[in-house]
Parts: structure tokens; C-alpha cells; sequence
């Protein structure tokens, strides 16, 4: 093997699965929140799979996409709304304020973060046992990203806040890789900062070069935090869920490394 490790991200670096994450939160939201979906046609749900390409990049784990989703419904439909922010809120400022309107409305509507994470879990395998093709289709690897996975001579992790059994489909049913079941760090495996600590602390990937591929401009920052990952070199994609304003202040740390799709392919080979 090559002397480097490197520990990927999945949705946003190597998967574009933003379509597929929507839809299973709109079928998820449905299931929650009838009450609220009563006056959803399906030109609303198509408006809300569109703002959620948008709002993709606040997205950390997948039960929030339920929460954007029923969200939106609010801001549309005002006999809907059960918070105290929906009024007059934009689609602009629930992307710039995610973190602090998350807890108010999960307080708002009286929600429970393990209880969304299990649904989402189940509406996501429903979809794949009733209709596998047209879940796998509603993804898509970016382009070069399955080959430079595929032919890698470097250790590779997948360290993902996605259900591991979703990522490890996908892998083989779009990529044609049978990655590694025990490679897969998915959600529930604990904090990303955490997982890098296990790796580089395990005896054979002892004298490895580390790297860590992100979308996500705050799990980067996280990492910076820990003086424990000194050793890891941080890499923040220009392709996956990221604003422009998340490059901009990216290009101003010293530790992080942008880098875009070609140049991934050919530093991964």
C-alpha cells in the first residue's frame, strides 16, 4: 500500500446526493407531519426540493433535512406554522442562521433528534426496498470520483455523518466499488474529530501521511481545534455543499487546502 491515509467525507465529496436526501425528507415529513402536508401539492414539493439545493450546505447530519423541509412549509403556508420564526423568514437567512433557528424549532415543534435520525433511517430503507433503481438514481458520484476511489494505492476511510449501510449501497450499486464494510465510519461511529483520532491511532497506520477530505468548512475547523490532530492535512472541496463565502474565509487558514475536482482526482491516484 502507499504511505498515505485518507479519510473522506462521502456526501459532497465524493456523492451528490442532495436530491435523493430531499425526497426522502419530504416522504419522511409526510409521515411526521400530516397535519402540516395536508395543503403540500406537488408543484410545493418540487419548490422545496429546489430551496434545498440551496440550503444543502447547513445540512451536518441527514435528519435536519426534515426540519428544513417542514421549514419551508411553514414560511409558504402560515396556517402551518407552530414556531416563532417562520414569519417573514427567507430562504437567505435560514442559510446564514441554521444554527441558531435548529434548536428553536426542534423546541418549537417539540422534537426529538433520535426519533427524526430513526425515521429518516426507515423512510430511506422503505424507498430502497420498494423502488432500489429509483433511489439509486435520485444520486450521483461527481464525476471522477469513483475511479480515483477505485484505483487509489492509498489507505481510504469514509468518514461520514451518513447511515453507513446507505453509503455502502451506493457505493456499490453507482460506483461499482465493494468498499469495505469496517472502512465505512458512518453516523452513529461518534464525532469526525473523534474517528481521526482512532486512525491515526492505530498501530498499522503508524508513519502514514494523513489526510482529511471535507465539504464542510466548520467540521475543518473543529479539526484545527484539536491540537491531538496536528498531523492531518486538511482538505476543503470546491464542488460538494459549500458557499462561496465558506471558500472565501477558507483561503484565509493556513491549514486548510482548497482544492478542486481535477486536482483531487490526480492527488488521489
Amino acid at each position: 500500500m502507499g504511505s498515505d491515509l485518507y479519510a473522506l467525507d462521502f456526501d459532497g465529496v465524493l456523492c451528490d446526493s442532495c436530491g435523493e436526501s430531499s425526497l426522502s425528507a419530504v416522504k419522511a415529513a409526510k409521515v411526521r407531519w400530516p397535519f402540516v402536508f395536508e395543503q403540500v401539492d406537488a408543484t410545493m414539493e418540487e419548490w422545496i426540493v429546489e430551496q434545498m439545493y440551496t440550503l444543502r450546505p447547513v445540512v451536518e447530519t441527514g435528519y435536519e433535512n426534515l426540519l428544513l423541509v417542514r421549514l419551508l412549509v411553514e414560511i409558504r403556508v402560515p396556517s402551518t406554522r407552530k414556531s416563532s420564526v417562520a414569519d417573514g423568514l427567507t430562504v437567505q437567512e435560514i442559510l446564514e442562521n441554521w444554527l441558531q433557528l435548529k434548536p428553536t424549532i426542534m423546541a418549537d415543534w417539540q422534537e426529538d433528534r433520535d426519533s427524526l435520525v430513526d425515521l429518516f433511517g426507515r423512510v430511506r430503507d422503505d424507498w430502497i426496498k420498494n423502488d432500489f433503481s429509483g433511489w439509486i438514481g435520485a444520486n450521483r458520484f461527481y464525476p471522477g470520483t469513483a475511479d480515483a476511489l477505485k484505483f487509489s494505492s492509498s489507505e481510504v476511510y469514509i468518514v461520514t455523518t451518513k447511515q453507513s449501510r446507505f453509503a455502502e449501497a451506493l457505493l456499490k450499486e453507482l460506483a461499482g466499488i465493494d468498499f469495505p464494510s469496517e472502512r465505512i465510519y458512518g453516523l452513529g461511529t461518534g464525532p469526525k474529530v473523534k474517528v481521526l483520532q482512532q486512525l491515526q491511532q492505530m498501530p498499522q497506520h503508524q508513519g502514514l501521511r494523513f489526510h482529511f477530505v471535507e465539504d464542510r468548512l466548520a467540521t475543518l475547523k473543529n479539526v484545527i481545534k484539536e491540537p491531538a490532530l496536528d498531523k492531518w492535512n486538511l482538505y476543503l472541496v470546491t464542488w460538494g455543499y459549500i458557499t462561496q463565502k465558506e471558500m472565501e474565509e477558507a483561503e484565509g487558514i493556513s491549514r486548510i487546502q482548497l482544492v478542486d475536482l481535477p486536482d483531487f482526482s490526480k492527488k488521489f491516484k
